[in-house]
């Protein structure tokens, strides 16, 4: 895994591309980040939160599956080559960085992250 930000993730032919970088948003507001894959991986993609100073957190698995604790508010989907994360009624402390990651990826490739920043961290 990797957890940097940075531009791109690729090994071999298979590119993985994160969008958006970042997203401010409101206590309540719909998040949703996409990650698209350049070739079939079936559905062998997680999200990972990762806060400065934790341990990044695993929240979804296998594309649609929520970790053990991972609030309901979290899901995913996929189809094809293209992954969706929504965060419903986003909250405080879903701010972080967000990133998908399949272990087709090699960890030493690069990352595309997405920032999701509420207001109290606005400046």
């Amino acid at each position: 895994m990797c957890f940097w930000r940075l531009e791109d993730r690729i090994h071999g032919q298979i590119v993985i591309t994160q969008t958006p970088a970042s997203l401010h948003v409101n206590p309540g507001d719909t998040v949703t980040i996409r990650c698209k894959a350049s070739s079939s991986m079936s559905n062998d993609m997680q999200l990972y939160q990762f806060i400065p100073g934790q341990n990044p957190k695993l929240l979804i698995y296998d594309a649609t599956s929520r970790f053990t604790g991972t609030p309901d508010r979290f899901s995913g989907s996929y189809s094809g080559t293209d992954f969706t994360f929504t965060i419903n009624g986003v909250r405080p402390e879903d701010e972080g960085e967000y990133y998908c990651v399949t272990s087709c990826i090699s960890t030493r490739g690069r990352c595309f992250s997405t920032s999701v920043i509420l207001p109290s961290s606005r400046k």
